[in-house]
C-alpha cells in the first residue's frame, strides 16, 4: 500500500452540494437575456465533451446556473485535439450574443481574435480549466496544474525508490494545462530527483488508443523504464491499456495518472495504476458560472480561482473527501 497523501482543498462545494449537481440547471441556448427574455445567457465552450471529466464540469455549471438563475449552454469538440472545431464553436457562441462567455482553450493562442471580439462587444470572458495567452479573461477557474503535476511526480519518485528511467504521455503541448502538467512533473524531477531520468515525452492528444500505442512504443524503446505518467484522463487510461496489452505484470511499471473516471478508479483498485491526481471538476464548472454572474454584477474578480486537487490511491480512495471529487 502506498503512502497516504492528500493535497489541496475542494473549493466551495460540499459532498452534499455535489450530489445535488446532477439535478441542476438549464443548458439551452439563447441571447444575452436568454430565449425567454428573463435570464442572462452564459455560453460555455469547453475543451471536450466525451470524457467523464467534462460531464462533471457540466454538472457543476448546471448547479450554478440553477442557483444563480441564469441560462447556460455547454459544448465542446469531439476530441481534445480538434482546435478548429472548438474555434468554430466559440464563433457560434459569440454570434448568439451571450451575456458572458466561459472558455477552456485547447490552443492558448488560437482563440485570441475571437476573445478580442468578445471584449469589443463588452462580453465578459471567464477562462476555465485552461488559461489563454491573453489578459482578456477576467479570471481563470482551474486546478493549479503545475503543483498537481509536481505531486504526481513526487509519488512516482517514491514508488520507484528515487532512481531509474521514466516517461510521459501528455495530452497536448498547445494548451496551458498540457504545458503545465508536463512542466510541473519535469521540473519537480529535475529539482528533486537527480537519479531519475526522463527519457521521453510523447503527445497523444488525450486519445486513449493513440496514447496506448505511444505507451507500447515507449516501452519497446526503453526496456528499463520504471514509470510512466499520463497527464489527463484519456492519456492515463491509454497508458494503462498499453501496459495491459503488453501483458506486463502488475507493479512492474509505476503508472501515475491525472483526473478520475471509472477506468482509472478500476485500474487503481486492481493495482495496475499507482494512483492519480483528481481535480474538482464540479467545482470548476460551478466557479466558472459563479464568476460570470459576478462579472455581470460588476464585481471585481481575482486573477485565478484555485479549485483544488487531491492525490488518491488505494490507501485513501474510499475516504469521503476523495469520493466527493471522483467522477465516474
Amino acid at each position: 500500500m502506498w503512502k497516504k497523501h492528500m493535497v489541496g482543498a475542494v473549493v466551495g462545494l460540499t459532498a452534499a452540494a455535489i450530489a445535488l449537481a446532477g439535478c441542476a440547471g438549464d443548458s439551452g441556448n439563447g441571447g444575452g437575456d436568454a430565449a425567454n427574455g428573463d435570464k442572462p445567457y452564459i455560453a460555455l465552450v469547453s475543451k471536450g465533451f466525451q470524457h467523464q471529466f467534462w460531464q462533471a464540469v457540466k454538472k457543476g455549471a448546471e448547479q450554478a446556473a440553477d442557483e444563480f438563475d441564469v441560462e447556460i449552454s455547454f459544448e465542446g469538440p469531439d476530441t481534445e485535439s480538434n482546435v478548429d472545431q472548438q474555434i468554430q464553436m466559440l464563433q457560434t457562441a459569440l454570434d448568439k450574443q451571450p451575456a458572458a462567455l466561459g472558455f477552456a482553450a485547447l490552443d492558448s493562442q488560437a482563440a485570441a481574435p475571437l476573445l478580442q471580439q468578445a471584449q469589443d462587444q463588452n462580453i465578459p470572458v471567464i477562462a476555465f480549466d485552461s488559461g489563454v495567452d491573453s489578459d482578456i479573461p477576467l479570471t481563470t477557474a482551474a486546478t493549479d496544474n503545475k503543483a498537481a503535476a509536481a505531486e504526481a511526480a513526487k509519488h512516482m519518485a517514491e514508488a520507484i525508490d528515487h532512481e531509474g528511467e521514466v516517461a510521459l504521455v501528455v495530452h497536448d503541448q498547445t494548451s496551458v494545462t498540457g504545458k503545465d502538467r508536463r512542466d510541473g512533473f519535469v521540473e519537480y524531477m529535475e529539482k528533486n530527483e537527480p537519479n531519475i531520468k526522463i527519457v521521453d515525452i510523447q503527445y497523444g492528444g488525450g486519445d486513449q488508443a493513440k496514447s496506448a500505442d505511444l505507451t507500447k512504443a515507449l516501452i519497446a524503446a526503453h526496456p528499463n523504464l520504471k514509470g510512466i505518467y499520463g497527464s489527463n484522463e484519456g492519456s492515463a487510461i491509454g497508458v494503462v491499456q498499453g501496459v495491459k496489452e503488453l501483458g506486463i505484470d502488475k507493479g512492474k511499471l509505476a503508472i501515475v495518472g491525472f483526473d478520475s473516471g471509472k477506468a482509472q478508479i478500476d485500474a487503481i483498485n486492481d493495482g495496475l495504476m499507482l494512483g492519480a491526481i483528481t481535480q474538482n471538476p464540479i467545482g470548476i464548472g460551478y466557479e466558472t458560472v459563479k464568476a460570470a454572474v459576478e462579472a455581470l454584477d460588476g464585481k471585481e474578480l481575482p486573477k485565478t480561482i484555485d479549485t483544488g486537487f487531491y492525490w488518491y490511491d488505494q490507501s485513501n480512495i474510499d475516504d469521503e473527501k476523495i469520493q466527493a471529487v471522483l467522477y465516474e
